[in-house]
């Protein structure tokens, strides 16, 4: 890995200046901010984020890009992971400027988000096409196109009428349900890296197992 244009980096305050890394990848979990929504469904890519953040000892770095800002190796990859600050239906102004900043190819770009689609417990990759409505997802697509890698992470359908769609992906996760999401992050995070080495198959394999 080659990095260019270093004026300052010191790793132990975790301060950078114009720092550009070729190779470099990204992971931007999806949420919104604050603790009112930390364990809400629509914040289950902000709980997988924060397990791979514990699991591969990632470094926080303040806030840029209108982002929580985490900064990290797995597997002597470099990452970044962001966790945006903007509120679901803004994250692409998030995204778009630490793709430019870094210089991040797309196709080392992985979103984390909530699907309504999937019973809770399972989960998709998936290569572009449709944001199925999901608000972060469209503000992607709209800052960048929708040719990116997304994990999709279920959250289960509503089972009655009490709620639409909007209301019930900001209630709370059950405390059954958030023991199976830390499950999920769990198991996910131990085989993350089969993602980045264009392994998809096997990382879902082993999930399943």
């Amino acid at each position: 890995m080659i990095i260019l244009k270093i004026i300052f980096f010191n790793y132990d305050n975790f301060h950078y200046f114009n720092l550009i890394f070729y190779n470099m990848h990204l992971i931007v979990g999806l949420g919104n901010h604050g603790k009112k929504y930390q364990f809400t469904r629509h914040n289950f890519g902000f709980l997988l984020a924060d397990q791979i953040i514990e699991d591969y000892g990632f470094k926080a770095d303040g806030n840029k890009f209108n982002s929580e800002f985490f900064f990290g190796e797995i597997e002597q990859k470099k990452f970044i992971i962001l966790k945006p600050q903007t509120f679901m239906n803004l994250s692409g102004s998030a995204v778009l400027p630490c793709l430019n900043f870094y210089k991040i190819n797309q196709a080392n770009l992985l979103i984390l988000h909530d699907d309504l689609d999937l019973e809770l417990g399972r989960i998709k990759i998936k290569q572009g096409g449709s944001n199925a409505g999901h608000n972060g997802l469209k503000s992607i697509d709209e800052a960048i196109g929708n040719n990116y890698l997304r994990l999709r992470l279920g959250i289960s359908r509503i089972e009655n009428n009490l709620h639409n769609i909007s209301d019930y992906v900001l209630t709370n996760f059950t405390e059954n349900e958030l023991k199976k999401v830390k499950e999920v992050n769990k198991k996910i995070s131990k085989q993350l890296p089969l993602i980045f080495n264009d392994n998809t198959a096997n990382f879902l394999n082993n999930f399943y197992l």
